[in-house]
């Protein structure tokens, strides 16, 4: 920004009169208002980044009750693929919260550590991620709540080559440039892949970018390849910029999670169990009628039915119980990354879970019933 000075000569004089002074210091409150105004997100639509999801928990966490004296719960928006897209399109979960004060805002993020850094803002109130956003998350002190365990969805996620690329394994990979987003499913997948080969973190050349970012460097041909999750992958795929090397279904073996701040869980309880509850409703829904999830979902992803519907197939949506099984993976998860030098300190995964008694409060029965 150019110095005052440069715009207003009545700054290089060492006296100023006072109808100058006056006039300087309201252009200073000026431009600061005006600067602060144009960093504040508009709409929900926008995607924050880095830096820009602290600015959204800025302004979020200085409103969280609108004009109407109703509480807001910010959701984090699911890229319009998964279940979470559809309580967002049906209104259904909306419907439930009005009756008891709560409006809903949905807003969007590049990746689940974008979110956590946000959730930790108080920019979001809850969460929807891989396994290794939370244990990054911890690690730098959120004070995180997993509130629920999702399917695994691995097959929509993949490993991305360019098409004319000469690579036909991850053996190949070693050496070459991979992208992903730190600290993401991604990252943790390309771990599993090296190491289903003998390989190592070190053997290759991490790339570490948010996916609109990375999604350039990949057609730009800057990176050779590009651990990344749908809808990147199939429009990859369909503009013939890239071909799936492999798929995280036999890869991944953790699950996604919803997770919230420990302050919300314990102000909110009645609140997360009617979410929690209408989104057991939509994954059934989802996983029943993928016709009709492609036809609502279309008009949003500016995606086409048919191609939806492809994507669709490698999710399952379900919710599943928190188990020992589960937290005990997600201590392994989380050792890894402290053994591979990538988070500051170990984490002890358990301060982030509730315990039994506290899940059955919030989890739907139908979920519980699988235990």
């Amino acid at each position: 920004m150019q110095d005052l000075r440069d715009k207003f000569p009545f700054w290089k004089h060492r006296r100023l009169t006072r109808r100058s002074t006056l006039f300087a210091l309201g252009y200073s409150l000026v431009l600061s208002t005006t600067l602060f105004s144009c960093s504040t997100p508009q709409n929900n639509s926008q995607q924050p980044t880095g830096s820009s999801a602290s600015n959204t928990a800025n302004t979020a966490s200085t409103s969280n009750t609108s004009s109407s004296n109703q509480k807001v719960i910010r959701i984090v928006r699911s890229k319009q693929l998964t279940a979470l897209a559809v309580l967002e399109q049906k209104g259904t979960l909306a419907k439930r919260l009005e009756p008891l004060g709560y409006k809903v805002e949905w807003p969007e993020f590049a990746a689940g550590p974008q979110q956590l850094e946000a959730l930790n803002a108080g920019g979001l109130d809850i969460a929807s991620t891989a396994e290794s956003p939370p244990v990054f998350a911890q690690a730098a002190g959120t004070p995180l709540v997993y509130l629920a365990a999702n399917s695994s969805d691995g097959r929509a996620v993949s490993l991305l080559v360019p098409t004319n690329s000469t690579v036909k394994s991850v053996k190949d990979l070693k050496g070459k440039k991979i992208a992903s987003q730190k600290a993401s499913i991604g990252h943790y997948l390309i771990v599993k892949a090296l190491e289903k080969e003998g390989l190592k973190l070190s053997d290759i050349n991490p790339v570490y970018l948010p996916p609109p970012d990375a999604n350039v460097a990949f057609s730009q041909g800057k990176v050779d390849a590009w651990f990344i999750w749908e809808p990147f992958v199939t429009r990859n795929v369909q503009n013939k910029v890239g071909r799936v090397l492999i798929d995280g279904g036999n890869l991944r073996d953790t699950n996604n999670f919803l997770s919230t701040t420990r302050k919300f869980y314990q102000e909110n309880t009645e609140v997360i169990k009617v979410f929690l509850e209408e989104l057991q409703k939509a994954q059934v829904w989802a996983r029943n009628n993928p016709k009709e999830l492609a036809q609502l979902l279309a008009p949003v992803t500016q995606l086409d039915p048919p191609t939806l519907e492809i994507m669709h197939e490698k999710y399952d949506f379900a919710l599943v119980p928190i188990t020992e099984q589960i937290i005990n993976k997600q201590q392994q998860v989380a050792d890894m990354w402290y053994n591979l030098k990538l988070i500051p300190r170990q984490v002890n995964v358990r301060d982030g879970f509730l315990t039994p008694e506290q899940y059955a409060e919030i989890t739907p029965k139908e979920v519980l019933a699988q235990k």
